[in-house]
């Protein structure tokens, strides 16, 4: 991993911090988290604040990871939609992972409220399908969200109706999220970081996690000290990739890429009329949205390694004209990659590991909205309050087939398959 920030508009619109020292000697605490991506730097702030002695190790920079390179949408609901939920754990529990979403929506906002983080927050998320066959079920998915889950912010967009709203002739039709939204990522990172500072945790950067061995306490070496804890919190999501393999069985990484445009101008308005983010329908997803200061932020494409292309604007540029020919004469200013953990069924790998290892982790492209709550869900069970972790605990995350060295080109082979569907 980088030890800085990587280049990105991101990383360029924000005042990085000076460096954290690195953990030396050995260090005593009540909870040692293991990453400082929004997971685990909400765990600390939240830890920090009911009085605990917490220590976080970040392998490189706060917010360096896909927390903050990711595309900053916020969307409503968990990472499969509530008929997959139904389905798979019935209509109550379905019913009751929605409210918990709406919660870690509702918590997001407020955190950003309460400590004063400018994250550039917009309202409104748009779904666009890319096929006529998805915009019936797109449709009576919107009407159901407002009968079955009381959500009245969901609405069907007919093509005319979405057209109007997003400038390409590549979409059917879709639905209309006015609870979602989007945000500057890296600053929501950053912030979160200076809150859990403040109330007293510490923090230290370059210090990668090692290894953890339990006994009467856990401990977590780093390559030159180590951290002596009660609790151990694995955070690291798809970057700890090597740590412990109870997680790696089923958390993943893949690459992810996002191309900045130059400003728009009045441009912007057409190509996203109402300020709004968007996703769309394909299985690798077109997720894209217009900045602070005008430009288009487009994420297409992924890769099946842990090595990021090399030219990542490049890569995504004919993924943005595809949607938006228009822009064939537009400049591409930033272009950037990271890593994001997913699990077979991309929803998150919540975990008791042992008596006094906890994780939460493979977010699969919603941790914008629901890491932050879950940092506060494993601040909750190291005090005994287990009623969220278990719920969470219970949802189905099978180990990926093949082991540490199969996983990688089964997965590869599987997610190409898809991805070349989605060209018919």
């Amino acid at each position: 991993m980088e030890k800085d920030h990587p280049k990105s508009w991101y990383a360029a619109t924000v005042d990085i911090p000076a460096p954290l020292p690195e953990l030396t000697g050995t260090v005593r605490c009540d909870v040692c988290i293991v990453g400082g991506g929004y997971t685990g730097l909400s765990a600390a702030l939240h830890l920090a604040e009911a009085g605990l002695d917490v220590v976080l190790l970040e392998a490189s920079r706060l917010g360096s990871g896909a927390s903050g390179r990711n595309g900053g949408q916020i969307h409503s609901g968990q990472r499969r939609d509530q008929d997959w939920l139904e389905a798979q754990t019935g209509l109550d529990n379905a019913k009751a992972l929605w409210r918990l979403a709406e919660d870690a929506k509702a918590h997001l906002y407020a955190l950003i409220a309460r400590l004063g983080i400018a994250c550039d927050v917009r309202p409104g998320l748009i779904i666009a399908d890319h096929k006529p066959g998805y915009v019936a079920h797109s449709h009576a998915y919107a009407r159901k969200l407002n009968e079955v889950y009381d959500y009245p912010d969901a609405a069907p967009l007919s093509r005319e109706e979405l057209r109007a709203l997003v400038g390409s002739d590549a979409y059917y039709g879709g639905m209309i999220d006015r609870g979602g939204g989007h945000l500057h990522p890296l600053k929501l990172a950053l912030g979160l970081a200076k809150a859990a500072q403040d109330a007293g945790a510490r923090l230290f950067e370059g210090s990668r996690a090692l290894s953890i061995t339990e006994g009467a306490k856990v401990a977590v070496t780093t390559a030159k000290g180590v951290v002596e804890a009660d609790w151990v919190l694995e955070c690291g999501d798809g970057l700890q990739d090597g740590l412990d393999r109870r997680v790696d069985r089923h958390v993943m990484p893949i690459a992810n890429y996002i191309a900045a445009t130059e400003p728009l101008g009045s441009r912007a308005r057409d190509v996203i009329a109402n300020g709004a983010a968007v996703a769309d329908s394909k299985f690798v997803v077109n997720y894209y949205r217009i900045s602070a200061d005008g430009r288009l932020l487009f994420g297409g494409g992924e890769s099946y390694t842990r090595r990021l292309r090399a030219h990542p604007g490049a890569f995504v540029r004919p993924y943005m004209l595809k949607i938006f020919p228009q822009l064939h004469d537009v400049r591409i200013d930033y272009g950037w990659g990271g890593l994001l953990g997913i699990t077979m069924t991309r929803m998150p790998f919540v975990r008791k590991l042992s008596p006094r290892v906890l994780t939460a982790a493979g977010y699969s492209g919603q941790g914008v909205m629901l890491a932050p709550y879950f940092g506060m869900i494993l601040a909750e069970a190291v005090a005994g309050q287990l009623g969220r972790f278990d719920l969470l605990a219970g949802l189905p995350v099978p180990a990926f087939p093949g082991g540490p060295v199969m996983r990688w080109p089964l997965l590869a082979a599987g997610l190409t398959y898809y991805a070349l569907r989605d060209r018919f």
